[in-house]
C-alpha cells in the first residue's frame, strides 16, 4: 500500500479533470493525516470550519480513480469511527467495488454517550452543527479525492441512523441515497427529552405528516429524492420496530408511492426485504426486517461474496447489510464502468424464469461492441447480444441483475438499473387471511402498540386495534405478514 499522503496527492492530480485544477490545488489545504487508528483508516483534519465539532476519518483504497462514489458511515452511541470501520463490512466492498468511505466521529464532548445529535435542531438541520460538519467532509472528499457528487450515500446505526435520516431530509441535494439501521425517522424528535419517546414508539403520524417533516427540512426542494434502505430487527427493544414503519411511511410518501410493497423477498439471516418501486418501476425504498434480531447492525462474517463484517457490541451476526445496501444503491456496478464511457443500458427487464434460469433483455447502446451481465454484483457473462439467459440457478431464489455496455476497445460504461428475477419453485406457498384487526391480533398474525395493530414480521401499521377495521394479510415466509388488501397472490413468494 502506498503511503497515505502519496496516495492522496496522486488522487488529487487524477481528479483535476473532474473537479478543475484550481479546485484541487487551491480550495483546500493539503490534508493533515494523523497516525492510523487501524490499518488503512486515517484521520483527516482541516476539512472545513467544522461547526459540529466532529472528527473526520477516511478509508481510501488503492486504485480507486477520481469520479468514484463516496459512502459516509455514521457510528452508533458509545461507538467510534474505528469500530464502524473494523466491524461494519463497508471496507470490503470499498475494495471490491471501488469507492471511498468517510467515517465521521463524535465524542463525549458533544454527547456524554458519543451519540450523534439526531434529536437536536442545532445539529440535525440544514446548515447547522453536526449535519453541516458531515456535509463539509463530503465537499472535502469531492475536492480532494475527486468523489462523484452525484453518487454520495450516507448510512448509520442507531443514533447514526437517526442522523442519517436527518441528513437525507436536510440535504437531498447532497445525498443520492441512504440506509438507516435501527434508526429513527427524520425529525422524529426536536429535543433530547423527546428522544426516548421516539425510540420506544414514534408519534402515530400519517405518511403525509411524516413526509412533511422531510419536505420541511429543505423547503422548496421537489426532487430528486434519495433512495432509502431501512434495516430493523423485530426484537429490537432499544429502537422499537415501529420506527421502521414510520421511516417506510415517511420516505414512500416523499416519493409519492403507496405503503404496500411492490414485492417481498426472503434473504439469509431470517430477513425479509420489501421493495417499494417508484413510478418508473425502480426501487425507491427498501425495508429489511430481520426476524428475531435485537438492536444493532446486521453483519455476516465470512469470505463469501455476500458476507462481511465481524461481530462485536451492536454488530450482530445475521446478514451482511453493507452488501445488500450497496447493491440497492448500485455500488456493485461502479467497478465495471465507474460511471464513465458509454451510457448505461436502458430497459433491462426479466422476460422469463424457470426453476433454474432467468432470461433478460435490454435496449441497445449506440457504439457498444459487447455487454457484460452481472448477477448480485459478480460478472457472469459477456455477450454481443441484447439478451441473455442465466442458467444453473437455485429454485425459489431471488437474483439481482445489472448490465454494462463496452466500446470496441473494451472500456465499460455505466451500469444499468438493477432488476430482480426470482426463479420458480422451491419456496413455500403464501397463505392469505382476511379478518378484522382484532381477529388478526387474536390469531397471532399481528400485535398491538399504542392502540394500533401492526402486522407481525413486516410491522406494517394496520390502523386502530378494533373489530371495525379489516385487512387482508399475506403470510410468506412463515410468520411474516404483509398487508395485501389490493390482491393476495398465493403462489410462491
Amino acid at each position: 500500500m502506498r503511503p497515505p499522503i502519496l496516495r492522496r496527492l496522486l488522487r488529487r492530480v487524477a481528479s483535476a479533470t473532474a473537479c478543475g485544477l484550481l479546485a484541487v490545488l487551491g480550495a483546500h489545504p493539503a490534508p493533515a493525516v494523523a497516525a492510523p487508528t487501524a490499518a488503512g483508516l486515517q484521520q483527516v483534519t482541516g476539512f472545513g470550519s467544522n461547526p459540529g465539532n466532529l472528527q473526520m476519518f477516511a478509508y481510501t483504497p488503492d486504485g480507486v480513480p477520481a469520479g468514484a462514489p463516496l459512502v459516509v458511515a455514521l457510528h452508533g452511541c458509545t461507538q467510534s469511527a474505528n469500530a464502524y470501520y473494523t466491524n461494519s463490512g463497508w471496507t470490503k466492498y470499498a475494495d471490491l467495488w471501488g469507492f471511498d468511505v468517510v467515517f465521521p466521529q463524535t465524542t463525549s464532548a458533544n454527547n456524554a454517550l458519543s451519540c450523534f445529535g439526531w434529536f437536536d435542531p442545532a445539529d440535525s438541520t440544514r446548515g447547522r452543527g453536526e449535519a453541516a460538519s458531515v456535509v463539509q467532509m463530503v465537499e472535502y472528499a469531492k475536492q480532494t479525492y475527486g468523489s462523484d457528487g452525484r453518487r454520495v450515500f450516507v448510512t448509520g446505526l442507531s443514533a447514526g441512523g437517526g442522523m442519517t435520516a436527518d441528513l437525507l431530509a436536510a440535504y437531498p441535494d447532497v445525498f443520492a441515497g441512504g440506509s438507516v439501521a435501527s434508526g429513527l425517522p427524520a425529525q422524529c424528535a426536536t429535543s433530547q427529552a423527546a428522544a426516548s419517546g421516539c425510540q420506544t414508539g414514534p408519534q402515530k403520524l400519517t405518511p403525509a405528516q411524516w413526509g412533511d417533516k422531510v419536505r420541511g427540512s429543505h423547503p422548496g426542494w421537489t426532487g430528486p429524492w434519495p433512495r432509502v434502505a431501512i434495516w430493523q430487527g423485530t426484537s429490537d427493544y432499544t429502537v422499537y420496530p415501529a420506527n421502521a414503519t414510520a421511516l417506510r411511511d415517511q420516505w414512500t410518501d416523499v416519493w409519492g408511492i403507496g405503503q404496500t410493497p411492490s414485492r417481498t423477498e426472503s434473504l439469509p439471516g431470517n430477513t425479509t426485504r420489501s421493495v417499494y418501486d417508484d413510478a418508473s418501476g425502480q426501487p425507491a425504498v427498501e425495508t429489511f426486517s430481520v426476524s428475531g434480531m435485537g438492536h444493532g447492525l446486521p453483519v455476516s462474517p465470512g469470505s463469501g461474496a455476500e458476507q462481511c463484517g465481524s461481530t462485536a457490541a451492536y454488530f450482530l451476526d445475521t446478514i451482511c447489510s453493507a452488501y445488500h445496501t450497496g447493491v440497492f444503491w448500485g455500488l456493485d456496478r461502479t467497478a465495471p464502468g465507474g460511471g464513465t464511457g458509454l451510457p448505461a443500458p436502458a430497459g433491462l427487464k426479466v422476460t422469463g424464469v424457470t426453476s433454474s434460469s432467468a432470461s433478460l433483455t435490454w435496449s441497445a447502446v449506440t457504439g457498444a461492441a459487447s455487454y457484460t451481465v452481472y448477477r448480485d454484483g459478480a460478472k457472469v457473462a459477456t455477450t454481443a447480444s441484447t439478451s441473455f439467459t442465466d442458467t444453473g440457478l437455485t429454485a425459489g431464489t431471488a437474483y439481482r441483475y445489472s448490465v454494462t455496455a463496452a466500446d470496441p476497445s473494451g472500456t465499460a460504461g455505466a451500469g444499468s438499473s438493477a432488476v430482480t428475477a426470482t426463479t420458480t419453485g422451491g419456496a413455500a406457498p403464501a397463505t392469505c387471511f382476511t379478518a378484522t384487526n382484532y381477529a388478526h391480533v387474536t390469531a397471532g398474525r399481528a400485535h398491538v402498540s399504542g392502540g394500533h395493530a401492526y402486522a407481525n414480521g413486516s410491522n406494517q401499521d394496520m390502523g386502530l386495534y378494533n373489530v371495525f377495521v379489516t385487512h387482508t394479510l399475506r403470510e410468506s415466509p412463515a410468520g411474516h405478514f404483509v398487508i395485501a388488501d389490493s390482491g393476495c397472490q398465493t403462489g410462491s413468494s
